[in-house]
């Protein structure tokens, strides 16, 4: 079944305008959670659009924007305070908590009416969790497309959160494969460096996926190199992806030209003579390899225990004497 590009963005509107929702024509499947959102955007040009007080909704749930500055907060505010609110935000009830709201999407437009001290208009829906991510995925059609790491955080947030991978799917639009690929990029990049990076529209999915291999098979600390990297950091969020990654490889080029020959690989045998593991050095890393072949249930034990022993050897290690 074909799934629905929840996010084919229309026409841009004039600049510092709010931009109208408007109806897609194309449809969910047709499943249960789906059914209880095709309706929602309709309900746009319904009279069951109420005022709430903005201190009555929270931002809650997962969020697939990376940021939104001070200045376009400023501006929407700006477009409000002279034309009004033009398209509603959509809340739902907090079941535990009486009479108060949580966002489903529209959070720039509440900070922007919290900015001027204005109640919210709102359409107010009871929707179930599932419901409220393919709502959010559907407004998100009439709007700017996420980018390919905002897109990719959304997932794997969906993911930790306890969201079905049919529901992941559906709400981005996608297909298993590509959520493989967005998963695989969340997991390299830590999301303080893709928050300090920005959106990066400009950046599609290969480069992201480049600099995640760089991380993944060169053991790089994409921490302490954004540090550096971005300390005089470029004015736009392409521009500072860019400075990480010619950062990242410029740190391997002088890695690799200043390399020293690898440590001969040093064998552990036990009394007995049974082969018991192997451990390399590198520049970045002591690796100890058991073998599942020589010694299969004392790598099996290891696998279970490792994480008390490793700790016990460090413990011991810290209350023993260390050299200079």
């Amino acid at each position: 079944m074909a799934r629905r590009n929840l996010f084919q963005p229309p026409a841009p509107p004039p600049a510092g305008a709010e931009k109208p929702a408007t109806e897609s024509k194309s449809r969910f499947p047709n499943t249960g959670a789906m059914s209880g959102v095709k309706s929602t955007l309709k309900d746009l040009s319904s009279n069951a659009v109420r005022e709430i007080p903005p201190e009555l909704i929270e931002e809650g749930g997962p969020r697939d924007r990376l940021a939104f500055s001070d200045a376009d907060v400023a501006q929407l505010a700006e477009s409000i305070r002279l034309h009004g609110q033009q398209v509603p935000v959509m809340v739902r009830p907090i079941a535990e908590k009486p009479g108060y709201y949580r966002i489903v999407y529209g959070r720039r437009r509440l900070r922007a009416l919290r900015l001027l001290g204005l109640p919210a208009k709102a359409l107010v829906r009871a929707l179930s969790d599932d419901e409220a991510i393919l709502a959010q995925g559907q407004e998100n059609a009439q709007r700017l497309d996420p980018s390919f790491i905002e897109k990719s955080l959304f997932a794997a947030e969906l993911g930790t959160s306890g969201y079905e991978t049919a529901v992941i799917l559906d709400a981005l639009a996608i297909d298993k494969p590509m959520l493989s690929r967005m998963q695989k990029v969340a997991r390299s990049i830590p999301e303080t460096v893709a928050r300090r990076i920005g959106p990066a529209h400009g950046i599609g999915r290969r480069r992201w996926e480049e600099l995640a291999d760089l991380v993944n098979n060169h053991d790089l600390d994409l921490v302490a190199l954004a540090e550096t990297a971005l300390a005089q950091a470029a004015e736009t969020s392409d521009g500072r992806f860019a400075q990480l990654a010619e950062a990242a490889a410029a740190d391997l080029r002088k890695a690799a030209s200043g390399a020293e020959p690898p440590s001969p690989a040093l064998p552990v045998v036990s009394e007995d003579g049974v082969r018991l593991a192997q451990i390399t050095e590198s520049a970045r890393a002591v690796t100890v390899k058991l073998s599942k072949t020589d010694a299969p249930e004392f790598a099996r034990w290891w696998r279970e225990n490792a994480e008390a022993e490793l700790r016990r050897l460090y413990a011991e290690w810290r209350s023993g004497p260390k050299a200079d």
